[in-house]
């Protein structure tokens, strides 16, 4: 069974973190429908949900993606690099207790869940305004003894390691390479990104179906040319406020 840990949408997420995107009005009946249409989505492929209330006080809580990397054996609970998101990672170590035993990211590091890229045993970690050397580090020691490696990645013009790259089949990975070089990733099938689309690089897999945002046409139809099972759903809101489709749940197999 696959579980989707999810949080409402802040009544403050105009107020949310930006580094790469200039700050836009945001439609928060909108987003709260586009973001409940996400749910959905997510069941419709199989997940159960587990959604929690909003925070008010937290305009980023939405993003729920980045405050832990849950593994098979553990839920590694992070450190998110921007000060305003270290409140979040409370509620979600509540959420993630009846299912997998806690680790806990430490000062001085900062790692986002954004920026972890997991290929079976291997989790690749982008070194990101928001994600440091210690905070990879401390993953690396605390994900080894269950049999994972951990790779550091460098990445530049984005946010986050899965802006500029995503898993979008067993065997294939889609990637902006203006952000992020491929060659890292080994022997991947690579899919690129329609040069007139740089945030096209999100992608969420779940069992053979990627869900996608519809904001990214020909990115879609690159996807689809390539056999890629596409779902795709509106979240043009959310992408405003620097987010997109694996940020905004933790899915994980129980």
């Amino acid at each position: 069974m696959l579980v989707a840990i999810t949080r409402g949408v802040s009544p403050g997420i105009e107020n949310c973190e930006l580094t790469h995107l200039t700050r836009q009005p945001i439609d928060f009946s909108l987003v709260q429908a586009q973001h409940r249409r996400y749910e959905e989505c997510l069941a419709a492929l199989g997940c159960q949900a587990h959604c929690l209330p909003a925070e008010p006080d937290l305009p980023d809580s939405v993003f729920v993606e980045d405050t832990a990397i849950v593994l098979d054996e553990v839920a590694v609970i992070t450190r998110p690099g921007a000060a305003s998101r270290l409140p979040e990672t409370l509620s979600i170590a509540q959420a993630l207790q009846p299912y997998r035993k806690l680790r806990y990211i430490e000062s001085p590091g900062t790692l986002d869940g954004g920026d972890v890229l997991r290929l079976d045993r291997k989790l690749f970690v982008g070194l990101s305004s928001r994600s440091n050397e210690s905070g990879l580090a401390q993953l690396r020691q605390l994900a080894a003894p269950f049999g994972y490696t951990v790779e550091g990645v460098s990445v530049q013009g984005c946010l986050h390691l899965k802006s500029a790259v995503t898993q979008v089949a067993g065997d294939a990975l889609l990637v902006n390479r203006a952000w992020v070089d491929p060659a890292v990733f080994g022997r991947m099938r690579f899919i690129d990104v329609a040069p007139s689309e740089p945030l096209a690089g999100n992608a969420l897999l779940i069992n053979e179906t990627a869900v996608y945002p519809s904001t990214y046409p020909l990115t879609q139809n690159r996807l689809q040319d390539d056999g890629i099972a596409v779902r795709t759903v509106d979240v043009s809101e959310l992408i405003k406020a620097e987010g997109a489709v694996t940020c905004c749940s933790l899915i994980f197999k129980v």
